[in-house]
Order: structure tokens, then sequence, then C-alpha cells
């Protein structure tokens, strides 16, 4: 799944991202630390995983990267 970066806060590492639809999931410091990230601008895409249907309250964004960027991330 795709979404677009909505906020980012550079000194705690935590902020949210847009899914398509509109709706808006935060996601915590600990999630970027292990993204293996520095740094998300505003509006940049991202592939992310979720923990349940996205569209459900409850459902927290377990991971995010950009493809090709990371262990095991390949470019296509």
């Amino acid at each position: 799944m795709q979404a677009s970066v909505h906020t980012f806060d550079a000194e705690t590492g935590a902020g949210s991202v847009l899914l398509d639809t509109g709706r808006v999931l935060p996601f915590p410091r600990d999630v970027f630390e292990d993204s293996g990230l520095r740094h998300l601008r505003l509006g940049q895409r991202l592939s992310i995983e979720v923990s349940g249907d996205p569209e459900r309250a409850g459902t927290e964004l377990t991971r995010l990267w950009i493809v090709g960027i990371g262990p095991g991330e390949t470019i296509r």
C-alpha cells in the first residue's frame, strides 16, 4: 500500500501519512527509526504496512519505506 507524508517532526521522528482515501494515519518515532530513513518531506510517497483494515479505527502504521531504499528493497 502507498501513502503520502502528511506531517513529520524531525526532532521527535513522529508524523502521519495521508492514505489515498483521505484518511490520516499517525506513526510513532520507532516506526520511522526502523525504516532506516533519515528524513521525510511533506508529500513524499511511501510504501506502508498497517495492522488491520486501514479504514477502521484502531489501525496502526507498522512499517514505512521507500521502494529501493533499505535492506532487501530492490529498485524495480
